[in-house]
């Protein structure tokens, strides 16, 4: 039994721990072109500290370094890169000692005049996708815009918005300032909406709100608590027999009734005597009764109705 219910204890757990072991890459400024010689700050937003995660990246010439291995000065889980190259352009991501890994980030490091912002990460459908065409010292002057090789508008203020972007919305973007240059392209995912199921009625009335996400790990953890609480109450009883005595009481009572033998006196005789007889009489009538009460440790019913035995004195 105790083989099995630490089975079930270690299961738990390994899913508890599944269930928030996770994170997600953040870059500052958030963009996906930067100037050569900007500084960056990557972090890895972690529900879990002890995972141990740390930042990797993939370029044209090394795979799989991480923070501190040539590139960067780490911090915890973050990492954070002082001066950009065009050579720190590739993949970022974050992952834990167990392989774990986060989402990635593409980072384009440009020596050009110009650079077209996007989002680091996708976008869902339905939602608005902004880009922004700038100089190193103006964001505002006309830009032309291009996806996949093909124009799509000039913008005088030289940003761009696609108002409820879907699938075919994704591609690769980039701009053009006609007095600077053009900037590097970027590839702009869009991922689908999320499915959401209608709830019940009573909800709907209600008006209550779908549990967060945390709280099915939090009831994990409180399931894990009361296995451990049960083990521990097994353990205690098994270590502590007690065997149940049942013990007579004192108050049980047997009663027994007694008969008092009549104090005989010799045969009287005859006397003229009216005094003498008289006083023989009142002797031989001298009888006493008495009842007596027995207690017991025996435990057994008492009779229904005592009963006391008289006796009597004939005059003979």
């Amino acid at each position: 039994m105790e083989d099995s219910s630490l089975q079930l204890l270690l299961v738990l757990t390994s899913l508890l721990i599944s269930t928030t072991n996770q994170a997600s890459l953040t870059v500052s400024p958030s963009r996906s072109q930067m100037f050569r010689g900007q500084s960056v700050s990557l972090s890895c937003e972690e529900d879990d500290s002890s995972a141990g995660w740390t930042l990797r990246r993939n370029t044209s010439n090394k795979t799989r370094t991480q923070c501190g291995d040539g590139w960067g000065k780490p911090a915890g889980s973050s990492c954070k890169i002082s001066y950009m190259d065009p050579s720190d352009s590739g993949v970022y991501w974050c992952e834990s000692r167990e392989g774990a890994t986060s989402n990635s980030i593409n980072i384009t490091v440009t020596g050009g005049p110009v650079i077209l912002q996007s989002p680091v990460l996708p976008v869902t459908e339905g939602e608005d996708l902004t880009l922004h065409c700038k100089t190193k010292t103006s964001s505002n002057l006309p830009a032309d815009f291009y996806k996949d090789g093909s124009f799509i508008r000039t913008e005088p203020a030289g940003h761009m918005t696609i108002h409820h972007v879907s699938r075919s919305d994704e591609g690769l973007y980039k701009c053009l300032i006609s007095s600077d240059g053009e900037s590097p392209p970027s590839w702009v995912s869009v991922t689908e909406k999320p499915t959401t199921t209608s709830p019940p009625p009573t909800s709907t009335t209600s008006g209550s709100s779908p549990p967060p996400p945390w709280l099915w790990s939090v009831s994990v953890g409180v399931l894990v608590l009361l296995v451990l609480l049960v083990l521990l109450v097994l353990r205690c009883i098994r270590r502590n027999p007690k065997a149940a005595e049942v013990e007579a009481g004192d108050d049980d009572v047997t009663y027994s009734d007694v008969t008092i033998s009549r104090n005989l006196q010799q045969p009287i005789r005859r006397s003229r005597d009216p005094a003498a007889v008289s006083s023989a009489v009142r002797g031989a009538e001298d009888v006493s009764y008495g009842q007596i009460v027995i207690k017991s440790n025996r435990t057994r019913e008492p009779p229904a109705d005592p009963e006391v035995l008289y006796s009597s004195l004939r005059n003979t």
